[in-house]
């Protein structure tokens, strides 16, 4: 059997995959954001992207199922605010923009997934808070894409350019 072709990814996640609060993993800890920007470089303003990061002792055993439900309706109204999952999935506003807000990651990075119109498949690639030695294994013009800047003490500024000259490097998990 064949497997079958991929088709384009959204726009049409406004429908069931963002939730209230999914960018707030864990308020009282840091601030990561930026924009998605396409190969023109203009932002992408219906691009979806996930998260994930290890706790601040390098822990990977995120709590499941912290998300809560309107008791009269059953919608859901967002996370417990207790439990750190290590997970968010966030949406870009009309300008691109996205914001994250969580606990430094103990191993130095936060992995992300982003979905966007036009990709045929999700593309993965990381933020990097503080230098890692995988950031050494690249040559420092593409290493740079992979680092986010800090705008002030626990403020983070992330950058991803699908494409062009600025184009953050994206992982092969295959």
């Amino acid at each position: 059997m064949n497997p079958t072709p991929s088709q384009t990814v959204g726009p049409f996640y406004g429908y069931a995959l963002p939730f209230p609060g999914g960018g707030n993993i864990a308020l009282g800890g840091i601030t990561v954001h930026g924009r998605v920007y396409d190969g023109a470089g203009d932002p992408v303003p219906d691009a979806l992207l996930e998260f994930w990061q290890a706790d601040p002792a390098g822990g990977l055993s995120g709590a499941p199922g912290t998300l809560r439900r309107d008791p009269v309706d059953g919608s859901i109204i967002g996370r417990n605010g207790v439990d750190f999952t290590g997970f968010g999935r966030v949406p870009t506003d009309a300008d691109g923009h996205w914001t994250l807000r969580t606990l430094d990651p103990g191993n130095g990075y936060i992995s992300v997934c982003v979905f966007a119109r036009g990709l045929l498949h999700h593309l993965y690639t990381r933020i990097y808070l503080r230098h890692d030695a995988f950031l050494d294994a690249l040559p420092p013009e593409r290493g740079r894409t992979l680092v986010a800047a800090e705008e002030r003490e626990g403020v983070y500024r992330f950058d991803i350019h699908l494409q062009g000259e600025k184009e953050t490097v994206f992982l092969d998990f295959g």
